[in-house]
């Protein structure tokens, strides 16, 4: 089914992961997809992939810390792709999660960090994506959140707040440019075994069974399950669809 058919979108953090899967998934029902990420090499290998399949994508860095590489990216995705339609903003900085404490004991350069790129990226993002979507008469923007905003875990607060207020921006985008065109709505994945994590054999097995044991469903969840509604959210038939956060965790938050 092609119900993106000829429709130009940015996936922002498409290198690996649910972002990489987006791209395939896109490419697979007509989208041309930019596939903008950190690592140069795996945005360029995922576009590859989807053009040696048959798709259409290609490759380009970006830094959503760094407002002047986001406009880059930005712009050259338009100007290859002609126009912009939609937009996912998938990227994040995972690296220092684990530092990510409590309050009290956290150091706050990890806190600053963990906002810098996994919130303000996010205003960069929308701040050089919008205009484009405006200037065409409208489009979809999808942002990757998480349950972490509404778990109320012991640990990860700055994540948790990052995510929080990534939903909060979400809604201003789509209560302020709604009348324009212009559609907002967050994914909130719960834990995705993406194939990076098996090829690395690095997470242990008992974990698995522990996640699983505590979600009322057969298996763990794949990237590819969050791709699917992200392709539905970016498409005609998702427009109506607007100022939303969708858990897709397999029932383990339910709300």
């Amino acid at each position: 089914m092609e119900r993106l058919a000829g429709k130009a979108i940015i996936v922002v953090g498409s290198g690996t992961g649910i972002g990489a899967a987006t791209v395939r998934q896109l490419a697979a029902e007509g989208a041309r997809v930019c596939v903008a990420d950190i690592n140069l090499d795996a945005a360029e290998s995922v576009a590859a992939a989807v053009t040696d399949s048959g798709g259409e994508a290609f490759a380009v860095p970006v830094d959503i810390a760094d407002e002047a590489s986001v406009d880059t990216a930005v712009a050259t995705a338009c100007a290859r792709l002609g126009r912009l339609d939609g937009a996912h903003i998938n990227a994040a900085d995972l690296r220092v999660i684990f530092e990510d404490s409590d309050v009290l004991a956290e150091d706050l350069a990890v806190f600053d960090r963990t906002l810098q790129v996994n919130l303000r990226g996010h205003v960069l993002c929308t701040r050089a994506v919008l205009p484009h979507l405006l200037r065409g008469g409208g489009g979809a923007i999808v942002y990757t959140s998480s349950g972490a905003a509404d778990a109320g875990d012991r640990e990860r607060p700055a994540y948790a707040m990052a995510k929080s207020g990534l939903n909060a921006l979400m809604r201003h985008v789509a209560s302020r440019w709604g009348r324009e065109g212009i559609s907002a709505n967050c994914v909130a994945p719960g834990f995705v075994f993406t194939p990076e994590m098996e090829a690395s054999g690095n997470v242990p097995q008992a974990m698995l069974d522990a996640i699983l044991a505590h979600t009322p469903t057969t298996r763990l969840g794949k990237a590819e399950d969050i791709a699917g509604l992200v392709a539905h959210l970016l498409s005609d038939q998702g427009r109506w669809i607007n100022g939303q956060v969708y858990n897709i965790n397999g029932g383990a938050l339910m709300r």
